[in-house]
């Protein structure tokens, strides 16, 4: 979204380079970013590998007001987005108080003593904040250089959205304005994609608030079905919903024009 603050999304593990786990967290995280208020311009999957990882640190700290990690804060060898993230930033790499203090009763309220892996989960760059966790063990990152503001998270995906949720929100909310948001939907049926475009475009250029999208479903020559998706923000809601209502009726007319039939026409708010 033009004008509102640039946020990364970084997804670290090779689980995901490699096809084993279907990346989620990069399409939650892009959608609460959105409704935040942030204008997401990169989701990257990285290595657990230093090279990569602090070069896209880096290149993240450079060029995004926001960057959201996941991955690589547990006790195992592979797990190194602590020691990354200070390499990246110039930093040393810590035993923090907080956050073992926040490992140590999670391992204490199952009986469990600390060992040296879990004593692990503790270290994170020198000025860094623990995020706690709620669900799993391994504390998150905050770590502010500058204007940008590195949050890592766990990858696992309940934890993440939980942390998110009680913590990364809060900040993000002094960062940002969430605007609202209005999203139409148009489906058309027995027009080709290629013959719609120069409508898409024109209604794109015509409303600068609006990213409009369309979504082939069928087949282009035989037969054509398309999810056309417009996605409007404004910081008055009214505006808003006019956009997008407006963007849609506008698509579906002419779609009709050209002997194509309107399947559905809906326009919602998109809410957390």
């Amino acid at each position: 979204m033009a004008g509102s603050p640039p946020a990364w999304i970084i997804n670290f593990g090779n689980e995901l380079l490699i096809g084993r786990i279907v990346n989620t967290n990069g399409a939650w995280l892009a959608r609460e970013l959105t409704l935040a208020g942030f204008d997401v311009r990169r989701i990257i999957v990285a290595p657990d590998e230093e090279p990569d990882a602090v070069e896209v640190l880096r290149e993240a700290g450079r060029r995004a007001r926001v960057v959201v990690c996941t991955g690589g804060l547990g006790p195992t060898p592979d797990d190194r987005t602590a020691e990354f993230l200070a390499k990246a930033t110039g930093r040393r790499l810590v035993l923090n108080d907080e956050a073992l203090r926040m490992v140590r009763e999670k391992y204490a309220s199952m009986g469990m003593e600390l060992t040296e892996d879990r004593v692990k989960m503790a270290y994170l760059p020198e000025g860094a904040k623990p995020i706690p966790n709620p669900v799993g063990t391994a504390p998150g990152i905050h770590l502010v250089v500058g204007d940008t503001h590195y949050f890592c998270l766990p990858g696992v995906p309940r934890e993440m959205e939980a942390m998110f949720k009680e913590y990364v929100r809060r900040v993000l909310a002094t960062i940002a304005k969430p605007p609202c948001l209005f999203e139409a939907s148009v489906i058309v049926e027995g027009v080709p994609e290629s013959s719609l475009a120069p409508v898409i475009k024109r209604v794109a250029k015509s409303r600068p608030e609006c990213y409009v999208k369309s979504h082939p479903k069928g087949d282009e020559l035989r037969s054509p079905v398309l999810d056309v998706r417009i996605l409007c923000h404004h910081d008055d809601c009214g505006v808003a919903e006019r956009l997008a209502r407006e963007a849609a009726e506008e698509i579906a007319r002419d779609a009709e024009g050209m002997g194509g039939r309107v399947a559905g026409l809906r326009v919602e708010r998109l809410r957390d």
